[in-house]
């Protein structure tokens, strides 16, 4: 991250060695320790080392997303850490990356990155369809309802994985605007539903965890899911298609 100045900021949040580190291009830098302690005294150890290291940035100071949105200075309830339940969780991530990340290279038509929202902590994918949606109706618990809608000024098609949704947490895809027929139009594999509170289908992760062919699996759900909303809305012409060949292709990371 660019700071004025010209210095440059990164923070990585090492979920091995369960640690954040802050690092400028100057050479300096600060550690942390995950371990169990408040959100409030996380929270300032944090400011702590940015202000010693002269990194002066604006920061939120609550939560997203949530109605229960205590600001993190005075948040001393929540103080708990799963070292082993972060670890596997990330892994969890790691392993979805990789499959959500063969199913954006399919779509040749605009599509975000594979990214992390702060939010509801799921990692996510989304197709564009080329055209513009009506305004969202905003009403997120503690997000400005201008943020929704510019995240939804598009017609999008999203999917992602997060740690709701089921004991393991779930795959979940939808679509904005929902068109009619999305939430019936048949998906795989057997397993996936819509919810209705939702608005989502979902595919609990432990379906796709003792699957014989994860991947696979996994990647059925997505399309059909993606398939579901295309039919629906009538997308303009589809413009999935095959793996690429060539020397190029072969030369391609998995």
């Amino acid at each position: 991250m660019h700071h004025p100045g010209g210095l440059g900021v990164e923070v990585v949040l090492d979920l091995s060695g369960h640690q954040p580190l802050v690092r400028t291009t100057n050479g300096q830098e600060r550690r942390m320790v995950l371990e169990p302690r408040s959100v409030a005294d996380f929270h300032g150890e944090f400011r702590a080392h940015l202000g010693d290291l002269g990194v002066d940035v604006p920061l939120y100071g609550r939560p997203v997303e949530v109605a229960d949105a205590v600001p993190f200075a005075e948040d001393h309830e929540h103080a708990s850490y799963d070292a082993d339940a972060v670890h596997r969780f990330w892994t969890s991530l790691v392993s979805a990356h990789r499959v959500l990340s063969v199913f954006r290279g399919r779509w040749r038509g605009k599509a975000s990155p594979v990214h992390f929202f702060w939010g509801a902590f799921d990692l996510a994918t989304t197709r564009f369809s080329g055209r513009a949606a009506a305004p969202h109706p905003g009403g997120v618990p503690n997000c400005p309802d201008w943020v929704m809608a510019e995240a939804y000024s598009q017609e999008v098609s999203s999917c992602g994985y997060w740690p709701g949704g089921a004991s393991e947490g779930a795959f979940y895809a939808y679509t904005y605007p929902e068109p009619t027929g999305y939430r019936q139009h048949p998906v795989e594999p057997a397993t996936a539903t819509f919810d209705e509170a939702l608005g989502e289908f979902l595919l609990p992760y432990a379906d796709v965890r003792t699957a014989a062919d994860p991947d696979e699996l996994l990647l059925r759900f997505l399309t059909s899911t993606h398939d579901a909303a295309a039919a629906a809305g009538r997308w303009p012409e589809p413009v999935t298609g095959p793996a690429p060949t060539g020397p190029r292709a072969a030369a391609a990371p998995d």
